[in-house]
């Protein structure tokens, strides 16, 4: 098995969710204090981990990214190595994307090429989000890299194909979550109450509105609610009830408008329900926007090799904070296929791990030819 196989089976025994990765971070360190430090500078921020690399005679800095924290999802793979930490579970992929950084730094920290390289492992990518505050930490202005690059595993793709697109390619997010107050009583007494249940069971049926009729059919937008929680009893009228759930837009400006017709349903709902109505909109992550020129360099890198397949997708409406360090350094992220039957935050995902020793591959001779750039 490759070791970086195996490193990811160890790493996915153990998920934390955000700014609690405390035993993933030492894992991290501990494998990276047994590689040679000649070349190596190691820092830590919160739970996440800074290593630069000393190019041979640097020009630039180049970052890698790699996400570490783990769902709140009840691992149901039957796997020999599944999660140990109950009711949480490397169900986005973020092992591999960490076994993968570890096989790059340990390949350049033995083959080092002309230019500087900071491994960047950010925790809380899930949420509440760590990029944005990540670069804003005294590491990351020391050390701020000239380009960045990351990747996310696709289920849907095949093992060895990689996709990618210039520009928009993921979405822009939003956490929300509304709280509604009323007022509870018996069951038999419905008139004397405010119920929350058929509130939030209103509102739900609103909030699908937004898209259907706010929108411009032309642009795309999503509005989940992913969870409902009300009531304490099943003779009891629910005081309370909250929503949960997420807003996905591709445009920045169709974000505002959507928020803003939720602010109006949910002003309605206070006068139609009579009850009070919170909303609170969490994290919010901006699209990932990949940089042209890096894009298309690196598609044509992918494209001339032959154990690999370049295939030229369309943006997703998935969420991903690294949009924020591409918001400040030119970039790009790629999708890499990892033949799963199961697909993201799924409880039965389970990426094929022959995409780790492709992935270090294809990536660490994509370094070392943009390090050593004349």
């Amino acid at each position: 098995m490759n070791p970086f196989a195996e490193i990811r089976r160890e790493l996915h025994q153990i998920p934390e969710i955000g700014f609690k990765e405390y035993k993933t971070q030492q894992y991290l360190l501990n494998y990276i204090q047994g590689l040679p430090s000649e070349r190596m500078e190691v820092k830590t921020w919160k739970t996440g981990i800074f290593v630069k690399v000393r190019g041979r005679k640097p020009r630039k800095m180049i970052g890698y990214r790699a996400d570490i924290d783990g769902l709140p999802i009840k691992e149901e793979t039957d796997l020999p190595f599944a999660s140990t930490h109950e009711e949480y579970m490397h169900a986005c992929g973020h092992d591999f994307h960490m076994s993968i950084s570890l096989g790059l730094l340990t390949h350049f920290n033995e083959n080092p090429i002309d230019d500087d390289l900071l491994f960047i492992f950010q925790p809380a990518e899930e949420g509440p989000g760590g990029a944005e505050p990540m670069l804003k930490s005294e590491a990351m202005i020391e050390w701020k890299p000239d380009m960045i690059l990351a990747l996310h595993i696709a289920p849907e793709y095949p093992v060895g194909t990689i996709a990618v697109k210039e520009g928009l390619l993921f979405a822009n997010t939003s956490e929300l979550f509304i709280e509604l107050k009323g007022k509870g009583g018996h069951a038999a007494y419905p008139h004397e109450t405010r119920d929350m249940v058929i509130a939030a069971c209103s509102l739900v049926g609103q909030l699908q509105t937004i898209v259907s009729r706010n929108v411009n059919p032309l642009d795309s937008a999503v509005i989940t609610v992913g969870k409902i929680t009300g009531g304490t009893v099943q003779n009891v009228i629910a005081e309370t009830a909250r929503l949960e759930g997420t807003i996905r837009t591709l445009n920045p400006e169709t974000m505002i408008k959507v928020k803003s017709r939720i602010e109006a349903l949910v002003e309605g709902m206070k006068v139609g329900y009579e009850c009070l109505a919170e909303i609170d909109y969490g994290a919010m992550y901006h699209q990932v926007y990949n940089e042209e020129v890096l894009t298309k360099e690196f598609m044509e890198f992918t494209e001339a090799r032959a154990d690999v397949h370049l295939h030229r997708c369309t943006e997703a409406m998935t969420g991903e904070d690294f949009g924020y360090m591409l918001k400040e350094i030119p970039g790009f992220m790629f999708w890499l296929g990892v033949s799963s039957e199961f697909g993201l935050h799924h409880s039965k995902l389970n990426p094929d791990e022959r995409a780790i020793e492709l992935a270090i591959n294809h990536i660490a001779d994509y370094l070392t030819f943009k390090g050593n750039e004349a």
